[in-house]
């Protein structure tokens, strides 16, 4: 029998200078799960995860410097990057006072999660990877212009990424490739509540800069790879294949790496807290309580 949810509290915390929103359910005693959101999200991806978990767990979600509810500063005084959020999520969860956690992945947020990761591989309880990429050569179809402009940056190019930031590109970013049955599931808040925010200078230029930034971070891949070679942290793969970024075989390529991982293929996509919570939040129980339900 399901549990009932426990309660979602929302704070703000200062770290380094940005007013930063998260969202925290749990007890303060409890393990610890971070949940670094995707683009062109928040902690909102969030909500309904934490508090069915947050009986157990204690789950903590931020919304990242030019996202959501947290400030965006003037950018000649934050380091809007791949890399600098990685940094940001080291200083937050420092401001937290955060020594062992669990980290999941997912989206954009993989990519900073796993440079918190690299950066106190100590600190790693073990992480829930949920359609976020590290392995270049099975990025799916929707990463092909982006690949294009990567390789030759051209006004045209820019131009179409900056297209893409709109309430239409992110609902294409939220329901694309999905199965009409799925698709229902997907509540329309998630593209009109994140455009809302989104919408307003400088934001929009941001998250270009941020896509021109990703070929920095694909370049990156292969210390990512490295480091799960290395440490082996226990890991929970629990994956949406219907998705033009991250298909299946972005799922099976983390074996390559950690052999012995969990792997779970979901009827969903990329956003699959909203297609299929129940059976993830089943998943990360049973991984939880196996593998870290002492801190």
């Amino acid at each position: 029998m399901p549990l009932p949810p426990v309660p979602v509290a929302h704070r703000m915390i200062e770290v380094a200078g940005v007013e930063t929103f998260f969202r925290e359910a749990g007890a303060e005693d409890a393990p610890v799960v971070v949940l670094p959101h995707g683009y062109p999200c928040s902690s909102f991806q969030f909500r309904h995860f934490m508090a069915a978990l947050g009986d157990r767990w204690r789950l903590i979600a931020p919304d990242l410097p030019g996202f959501g509810y947290s400030g965006t500063p003037d950018p000649g005084s934050f380091d809007y990057s791949f890399a600098g959020y990685g940094d940001f999520l080291r200083r937050f969860v420092d401001a937290l006072g955060l020594d062992r956690y669990v980290i999941y992945l997912h989206d954009y947020g993989s990519q900073h999660g796993f440079r918190l990761a690299m950066s106190a591989p100590e600190r790693v309880a073990g992480l829930i990877i949920q359609n976020g990429d590290i392995y270049e050569d099975v990025l799916g179809p929707k990463y092909e212009w982006l690949k294009e402009y990567w390789a030759n940056p051209t006004p045209e190019g820019r131009s179409q990424m900056a297209a893409n930031v709109s309430e239409e590109g992110f609902r294409d970013e939220f329901v694309g490739e999905l199965p009409g049955d799925l698709v229902e599931r997907v509540s329309p808040d998630l593209w009109k509540l994140h455009w809302s925010l989104m919408q307003h200078p400088p934001r929009p230029e941001i998250v270009v800069g941020i896509f021109e930034d990703q070929a920095n971070t694909v370049a990156d891949f292969p210390r990512m790879q490295a480091y799960l070679r290395e440490h082996q942290p226990p890991t929970l793969i629990a994956w949406g294949p219907h998705d033009g970024y991250m298909p299946e075989p972005a799922a099976r390529a983390y074996l390559r790496d950690l052999p012995d991982a969990e792997l779970h293929l979901l009827d969903g996509g990329h956003w699959a807290l909203e297609t299929n919570l129940d059976e993830v939040v089943a998943l990360v129980r049973d991984f939880l309580d196996r593998e870290h339900s002492g801190r």
